[in-house]
């Protein structure tokens, strides 16, 4: 079966035969003056380039990028979202256009990764009273004989609510065990492995978009669901690199349901490929991100056996990660921080518990004006106040 390893170096081989230089992805760590936390897609590290200005390598160019997304923390432990995952990515800086674009796509995923292009459906732009349909793109997968569905929001991508924008198509594949059917947004068994975005506008602030003198193509592929669909799984967490996660987590800690064996391995793995980008734990900013990645896997790691501790961890586990993040933090110094990070927590939990324990606290749902003041009084967050009434049976 297909390996992590190998379909990463499957995808830049392809590219790299086609004249795309590999740009040197990796931190998740903006570069300075960036206002965002985490690098979030691959093609963040290259929106000054997309926005014009020439790029040293050329006008072709693939990589291999860590992200990071709190935006989708609520759904870990589904089949298919993580924080810390890994993107591979292409771009066309003013070269080639999107019908090129689309039909390498489509070769690599059915010769250099054997899918059947049956099990194949695209999406693209149906067009707003602003921009005309993506006629481009239809008739390029009409012509590769894909079936194709328009939408209007989801097929339309942005930087946010200013900036770099554009039609986008993205290529779903089937992951159910019968005969496709449905669309991409009538059946949530196609899964979404590419999105190939028209980088064509910039919008301003009162909404008006102005064509890019340079328009470029912008492409990101999300390796652990690729692989996922590569190798059959059930979920991203069954794929190779989650494995060490899943076998060993039950013989130190005991029963896991799936959904806190699933949360665990990825907040576990995401938390160390964070401190092995150099962030440290703290009250604000990438720091309290990291907190709270730590905090949420004590928390359900005590939610059956407050004995349990981050301390049972095998270095192992921590330097199979850092190595396949290509991170030169050491081990030992990662595994400290969290250590530490557990001690402070267990330690404010006792703080907690006192405070809630008072009787103006006790036997009755909170008010806002309650939680604001044992966060403000007492340093106690509303998350961790609800965790502790919960641990107390107080809805």
């Amino acid at each position: 079966m297909i390996t992590t390893d190998q379909t990463v170096q499957t995808f830049l081989d392809f590219f790299r035969e086609r004249e795309h230089e590999l740009t040197p992805g990796g931190s998740l760590i903006p570069s300075p003056g960036d206002p965002v936390l985490f690098t979030t897609s691959g093609m963040h590290p290259l929106t000054p380039y997309l926005m014009g200005r020439p790029h040293p390598l050329g006008h072709r160019l693939t990589s291999l990028q860590r992200c990071l997304r709190t935006t989708d923390l609520e759904e870990v432990g589904d089949d298919t979202h993580l924080t810390v995952f890994e993107m591979l990515g292409s771009w066309s800086l003013g070269d080639y256009g999107g019908p090129q674009s689309l039909r390498w796509g489509f070769e690599l995923l059915r010769d250099g990764f054997g899918i059947d292009p049956g099990r194949i459906h695209v999406t693209v732009f149906g067009g707003d009273e602003q921009v005309e349909p993506d006629h481009e793109s239809w008739r390029t997968w009409d012509e590769l004989g894909l079936p194709v569905e328009p939408t209007t929001d989801e097929n339309w991508w942005s930087n946010g609510p200013t900036g770099l924008c554009g039609p986008d198509s993205e290529i779903f594949v089937w992951t159910g065990d019968e005969m496709p059917q449905g669309t991409p947004t009538s059946d949530d068994r196609w899964v979404e492995v590419w999105n190939h975005v028209m980088m064509r506008y910039v919008r301003h602030p009162d909404g008006s978009l102005e064509p890019l003198r340079r328009p470029g193509i912008d492409t990101g592929l999300g390796v652990e669901r690729l692989v996922r669909i590569l190798r059959n799984t059930q979920s991203v967490f069954e794929i190779d690199v989650f494995q060490p996660w899943l076998t060993t987590l039950p013989r130190i800690w005991g029963p896991l349901n799936e959904r806190s064996l699933r949360l665990l391995s990825d907040h576990l793995r995401s938390s160390i490929v964070v401190l092995g980008d150099r962030v440290t734990p703290s009250p604000s900013g990438r720091g309290h991100v990291l907190r709270r990645l730590i905090r949420r896997t004590l928390t359900t790691l005590w939610r059956d056996d407050p004995t349990r501790t981050l301390s049972d961890l095998p270095i192992e586990l921590v330097e199979h990660t850092l190595g396949h993040f290509r991170q030169s933090v050491h081990s030992h110094e990662v595994r400290t921080i969290l250590l530490d990070e557990e001690r402070k927590f267990d330690l404010l939990l006792q703080r907690g518990r006192k405070v809630l324990s008072h009787s103006r606290f006790t036997g009755r749902p909170l008010t806002d004006d309650e939680y604001h003041y044992l966060h403000d009084t007492h340093g106690l967050p509303r998350d961790l106040v609800v965790y502790l009434n919960t641990e107390a049976g107080v809805s």
